[in-house]
């Protein structure tokens, strides 16, 4: 029924082999665990491996996760929950805003706006022309995350509606791409809470 014969006594590990085996499979593991586990997961880097393969970067940012969770959920706890309440319009209101560019020179303008919520909009351009960029910040920013709503380049001005499409910033942003300085001038007029330049 057994196809496999038993080994013989001279054929097993000695005594000494065994702790040696041992000795060493323990001096690798806590080698890797110093050199990879403990800056990848805990950004404590105490031989330089880490920080050259990019894992203390990773470590510290699985830390500062760990922080930024450990508040939410204390400051969680700490709150009351109270019912639901619908969420109440913004009242509808215009806005007039004016930035001046060097060549090269950049400028962001955001209005906070909740899903849904629509902004008519109108800007020009003088003394030259401009690349613009329209988009869209969630109030939770997620990494790599982009919500465009337009762009362009060499432009002198665009008009139309901004509709939230989620909780969150939105707007323009222009860089001057002239010689000269250039103007933009910016109009709204929307159910959006506040507008201010953000760049």
């Amino acid at each position: 029924m057994f196809n496999s014969q038993l080994p013989s006594m001279s054929e097993l590990p000695t005594t000494r082999q065994l702790v040696g085996s041992t000795l060493l499979a323990l001096g690798g593991a806590a080698a890797i665990l110093v050199a990879f586990v403990m800056p990848s997961e805990y950004g404590i880097d105490p031989t330089g491996i880490g920080r050259v393969l990019g894992l203390t970067e990773m470590g510290e940012i699985k830390a500062q996760l760990a922080e930024e969770a450990a508040a939410d959920q204390a400051a969680d706890d700490g709150s009351i929950a109270s019912p639901a309440q619908p969420a109440q319009p913004a009242a509808v209101r215009s806005d007039r805003m004016e930035v001046t560019l060097a060549p090269g020179e950049a400028a962001e303008i955001k209005l906070s706006a909740a899903k849904g919520a629509s902004a008519t909009f109108d800007w020009a351009v003088t003394g030259g022309q401009v690349n613009y960029d329209t988009h869209g910040d969630p109030v939770v920013k997620r990494k790599g995350f982009y919500h465009g709503y337009g762009k362009g380049k060499a432009s002198t001005g665009e008009k139309g509606t901004l509709v939230a499409a989620f909780d969150g910033t939105h707007g323009w942003y222009w860089r001057n791409r002239s010689d000269g300085a250039v103007t933009v001038v910016l109009r709204t007029t929307g159910s959006y809470t506040s507008i201010k330049r953000v760049v």
